[in-house]
Parts: C-alpha cells; sequence; structure tokens
C-alpha cells in the first residue's frame, strides 16, 4: 500500500532529520553541559567521562548520531546499511530512554502528575521507527 510507503519514508526522514540536527548539537559547548547529567548518571554511557572530556564525549555521541543518520538514508536502497541503521538508531534511542530510569531528579510532580523532560519522552517515537528498518531490513522488498 502507497500509504504504507509514504508513513515509513516520512517516519524514517524525520528521524534523519533529527539526528543530524542534535548530532551537530553534540558540538556546541552548551549542548555537552546540557547532556553531562544524563551521560554521567547513565550505567550505559557513564564510562564515556572517564575515557574523554565532556566536550569530546559529547563530539564522539554527535559523530555516532550523525553516521546512524548516514545509514538510515543508505536503508533506503541497501538491506545491509538498513540493517546496520535499525541496531543503531535502536541503541541511540533505547540509551536516551534509560536516562528516564538512570537521572536523579528526571521526574517531577504536577499537580499530583508525574512528568519528566519530555524531549526523552520523543525517543520511543524514534525508537519504534528503528525497530521498523530493522525489519524492513528483513524484508523482501525495500522502500
Amino acid at each position: 500500500m502507497k500509504t504504507n510507503k509514504t508513513g515509513y519514508a516520512t517516519g524514517v526522514i524525520a528521524t534523519i532529520v533529527v539526528l543530524v540536527w542534535i548530532g551537530i548539537l553534540k558540538f556546541t559547548p552548551s549542548e555537552a553541559k546540557g547532556i553531562q547529567p544524563l551521560v554521567e548518571n547513565s550505567w550505559l554511557m557513564s564510562w564515556l567521562y572517564k575515557v574523554v572530556s565532556i566536550q569530546t564525549g559529547s563530539i564522539l555521541i554527535g559523530i555516532f548520531e550523525i553516521i546512524t543518520s548516514l545509514f538510515l538514508i543508505s536503508s533506503f536502497w541497501s538491506k545491509k546499511a538498513g540493517k546496520i541503521a535499525g541496531i543503531l538508531t535502536l541503541i541511540i534511542f533505547a540509551s536516551t530512554l534509560s536516562f528516564l530510569l538512570s537521572t536523579p531528579g528526571i521526574w517531577k510532580q504536577m499537580d499530583g502528575v508525574p512528568v519528566t523532560d519530555f524531549f526523552i519522552l520523543k525517543d520511543l517515537a524514534f525508537l519504534a521507527i528503528g525497530i521498523q528498518v530493522l525489519a524492513q531490513s528483513e524484508d523482501e522488498t525495500i522502500v
């Protein structure tokens, strides 16, 4: 169905745009400082600051995000690139979603309702895109 292909392509392209955008931001000192509490409290990523500086760690994360976006672009033509893109996308967004469990003080109460930094919640949708890209790389056809 054409709508299915259009929806898939739109989701992947949106993920590419976001990954490139936030990947480029990781090269800035403001973003490096902004992600510091998330990374340093993460059981998956805190090792990074033991090896490199906060800024270098942020840049490495940004490079990973940009490389993932390049694989996502290539996934439209290559199943192998799609498989790599799907796995890398899952790693990125599972890692960022883990911040909801590992970062002290990330959950607050607003009028009795638990709330968090909503920018992380968008990663649920991007995680779903990663799953779709991985599944698409195993299908007979490429979008």
